[in-house]
């Protein structure tokens, strides 16, 4: 059973001890710089903060003795999907990505980018393990990230408290895949850390009161009261709702209306 940090002080103290060089520690410096920019007040559903959720899969990968450019894209491998650019937007945007390659460098933002772009649910855990040979090494490291981040979310029985909704979704997964991907692809003691904490997730219960702390089924932003976000967004986000609104009440009757004239005129013919 290993100790992974969950701290930045320990991370680099970490990478330190594995012998990664001094200028790999710097990137990976630099990486946190960014990551505390887009991830200060991101909580996990479990009152976990997101930071150190990052730092955490940073350091299981760490821990593997991986390139340092793959420790990297751990640490922001969720720029995109939760991380702060300032516009309100989440997902991928020419803007971010060369944001990230200004601060890392195109290969750790690759990274970044096909991590996100890869859909993860049990339809696609098993359609990567039956054309596992046919991935090129981004596929797998990206691949190991994914597995890294696995692990990272079921330490210290960390899934449970996210609540019902996450768990489920969650231990649905094929988890025994899971264990079976980090082998072939040669990372034994990855295996047998995924294979314990699933293990020990399905075993154990937690207090009832502890179930989802946050009151989020997700992850969530909470700020200071002396914060507020600008006018730009608050409008940006009201307008995104509204159109999603509208959609479900306007654009969708209209499309299932059409069928049923389309319907109705080629039986009449």
């Amino acid at each position: 059973m290993n100790s992974y940090a969950q701290t930045n002080i320990q991370l680099f103290n970490q990478l330190k001890r594995e012998g990664y060089s001094n200028i790999e520690i710097r990137s990976v410096f630099n990486a946190y710089q960014l990551t505390i920019c887009l991830f200060t007040g991101c909580f996990r559903a479990s009152g976990k903060t997101f930071i150190a959720h990052l730092i955490g899969t940073a350091s299981i990968l760490c821990s593997l003795h991986v390139p340092a450019k793959v420790v990297t894209a751990g640490l922001l491998h969720a720029a995109y999907t939760n991380g702060d650019f300032g516009d309100g937007s989440k997902g991928i945007s020419n803007t971010k990505r060369q944001q990230l390659r200004r601060t890392l460098d195109e290969e750790v933002e690759e990274y970044v980018n096909r991590y996100t772009a890869l859909q993860w649910n049990e339809q696609t855990i098993t359609n990567i393990c039956d054309r596992f040979d046919a991935l090129d090494s981004i596929d797998r490291n990206i691949l190991l990230i994914r597995l890294a981040n696995e692990l990272e979310e079921y330490l210290d029985l960390g899934i449970l408290y996210c609540g019902d909704v996450k768990y489920q979704r969650y231990i649905n997964h094929y988890n025994y895949q899971l264990v079976e991907m980090a082998e072939k692809l040669g990372f034994p003691t990855l295996a047998v850390e995924l294979a314990r904490v699933f293990k020990e997730t399905a075993l154990s219960e937690i207090s009832v009161e502890l179930h989802n702390p946050s009151g989020h089924d997700a992850s969530f932003v909470f700020v200071p009261n002396s914060y507020r976000k600008r006018l730009s967004i608050v409008f940006y986000h009201w307008f995104n709702r509204k159109s999603r609104y509208l959609s479900s009440v306007i654009i969708r009757p209209l499309g299932y209306l059409t069928s049923a004239i389309n319907v109705k005129f080629h039986i009449g013919s």
